[in-house]
């Protein structure tokens, strides 16, 4: 059997909505919503060079253990890459919520997208996720 192309392969993101080709797809045609972009690809040359700045403090860490420099030091320095990691996340979730969920609330399906935010914040910050899908 011959493999599919992205183009061709449907698959279900996290948040249940089916994508093809990275597009989601308006399940009542089975069409993809051509018209559909993930909000943070107008951030994503700051996005990329936020990343790269978090490998490399990610590596120097990794240089400090292998030193084996004082744990203090390395714990600000984890701490340090926890805020970067956090200001890479809030940056997609504004980005988020300003396109993705403002779009699905014009479009009447601002419920589900709300939810799935909410969720999401509820892990970022450790709690429970409410009202957990089997």
């Amino acid at each position: 059997m011959a493999a599919q192309d992205d183009t061709e392969r449907r698959d279900v993101d996290e948040s249940g909505v089916e994508t093809q080709g990275g597009l989601a797809i308006d399940t009542s045609t089975s069409e993809p919503d051509s018209t559909f972009r993930h909000s943070y690809t107008r951030d994503q040359s700051i996005l990329t060079r936020r990343l790269r700045r978090i490998e490399g403090q990610v590596r120097g860490i990794e240089r400090m253990i292998e030193r084996q420099e004082y744990c203090v030091d390395i714990l600000q320095q984890t701490a340090a890459l926890r805020a970067a990691v956090d200001s890479v996340a809030l940056l997609i979730l504004e980005d988020h919520v300003q396109g993705c969920v403002r779009t699905a609330a014009e479009r009447g399906d601002a419920d589900r997208y709300i939810e799935e935010v909410l969720d999401v914040v509820r892990r970022t910050l450790g709690k429970p996720i409410r009202n957990a899908r089997a």
